[in-house]
This record gives C-alpha cells, structure tokens and sequence, in this order.
C-alpha cells in the first residue's frame, strides 16, 4: 500500500492541501509521541513527519535541536522510533508516516536492516537530510525495494540542473525549503517561494510540499495558494518546549493550533 501518493491523489480530488506537521520522536517525553500523533491527525494532520533525534542536526535551527536534545536525553534510538510507528499502526493503518534524519544512525543500523524494519513497521517514507542523489543510489535502491519513499529537499538556491536531478530521484512528494537558512527561521518571501514553484513544476509531477518558516494560520493560508502541502515544525516544536511539563496541556495546544492551520488551508480556494 502506496499511503503517500494515495492521500495526495485523494487530496487533489478534494481540492485540499495536505497539512504535514513535524515533531521529534521522544519529546519532550518519550510516552507522548504516540498519542500526540493521534491527537494530530484527529486535528487535520494528512502527514506525520517525525524526526530521528540525533546528536549533530546541522539543518535544523535551536528549537528542533534542543527537542533532538531531549530526545536523546530520553534515550530514544532509531529503533524507538520505528517502534513507535509500529505502535501508532495499531489504531492508523490510513495516515502516511515520514521519517526525518540523517544519514549516520541508518548506517550504523545498516540500509537493509532499517528498509525493512521501517516497512514493516508501517514508515511510508524516509527524507535524509545528508544523502544527496550522487552518494544515495543504494540507499534509494534499498528503500524503493521495501516500497519506500525516498523525499528530497529543494533550496532557493538550487540550480534548474540539479532540481531536475533531484526530481529524477524523489518519490512521494518534494520537500521546498521555502527560506535560505535552517529551520525556523524568518523572512519568508511568499512570491519567491510561489516563484520557485512555478519552476520546480516543470521537471516533476509530483506534489510540492513547503515548510521552514511556516508559523501561523495566515502564512500557511498564502502557502496553499500554489503549493500542495505544507510543512510545519518549527512553530510546533516551540509550542511543546513551553509546555514540555505539561503534557495533557501540551497536546490540547498543538491540537488547536492545527486546527488553526486546517481551517486556515481548508478556506483557500483551488483551481479546478
């Protein structure tokens, strides 16, 4: 089962945007992930993007590496986080799941081993932050082998070539970085991002989600305008740092926060 490319093409019927929210495994406590998921997709979540904690996130800004912090305080390792997809697909066998990482605790787990556990465990697809096209042709191979996505990222700075070569190699959907700089950071130029993807679009036809600096319902509702997702984690990690003592308070928050963000896409008109 294809859940990636099936929520978009039901998606795309629907005239909706998909809304993928982002949160590291094991923050801020390592029994909160699972019934955080389910209380997201209950919000609105068509995605779940969940974060391999890991000791040197060099994309990601301070929130999300003080949350790969706590995680890694908790004790969470790569096989935590499969497991807790495994659990997850005890009660959502319909909601696509997406690992965030790098490329060294899948290594050190070894391709096969990590394809295989992660499918069977319900992961639908695999984003590396450090495994560009050139340096991933067996990580690919493996990972289309279990029938797994493998996602790519897009910069501002991306050379038409080599979005062409990137787009040659991505599955599922595309990841546009909509800023220059790591997550959660600011100035976020709408045009350009709209821009960007008028160009992108002529070398794939896959979905084109947007996240990095996406923080609020109206930022998000502008997005939706030209994109087919958006990607948000940054606000959201911030949310449960505040709040990181206070679970039950935590999820209620990051719960109505994307309902927010649901109703907000879910008002943007699409072309037909």
């Amino acid at each position: 089962m294809r859940r990636i490319p099936n929520v978009f093409a039901q998606l795309h019927v629907q005239k909706r945007v998909a809304l993928i929210p982002f949160i590291t495994v094991g923050d801020p406590q390592r029994d909160i992930t699972v019934p955080l998921m389910h209380a997201m997709v209950a919000a609105g979540a068509d995605l779940i993007e969940l974060g391999i904690p890991f000791s040197d996130p060099m994309a990601d800004g301070p929130v999300i590496q003080r949350a790969s912090e706590r995680a890694l305080a908790n004790g969470i390792t790569l096989l935590d986080c499969i497991d807790v997809v495994r659990v997850f697909r005890e009660h959502n066998q319909f909601t696509p799941i997406v690992f965030m990482g790098y490329l060294n605790p899948i290594e050190i787990m070894g391709y096969d081993v990590f394809a295989i556990q992660a499918a069977a465990a319900g992961v639908d697809g695999v984003l590396i932050v450090d495994a560009p096209p050139e340096e991933a042709q067996e990580l690919l191979s493996i990972l289309h082998t279990q029938h797994l996505d493998l996602i790519y990222l897009l910069a501002p700075t991306t050379t038409p070539e080599r979005i062409k070569n990137i787009c040659n190699s991505a599955s599922g959907f595309v990841y546009y970085v909509a800023i220059k700089g790591v997550t959660g950071a600011a100035h976020l130029d709408i045009q350009a991002v709209q821009n960007r993807l008028q160009i992108i679009r002529n070398f794939t036809q896959l979905p084109l989600g947007v996240g990095f600096g996406i923080h609020d319902p109206e930022t998000a509702s502008r997005m939706a305008q030209f994109a087919d997702a958006v990607i948000v984690g940054s606000a959201i990690v911030k949310k449960m740092e505040e709040l990181q003592h206070e679970p039950t308070a935590m999820v209620a928050s990051i719960s109505k926060f994307l309902g927010s963000l649901r109703l907000a896409l879910d008002a943007v008109p699409k072309p037909s």
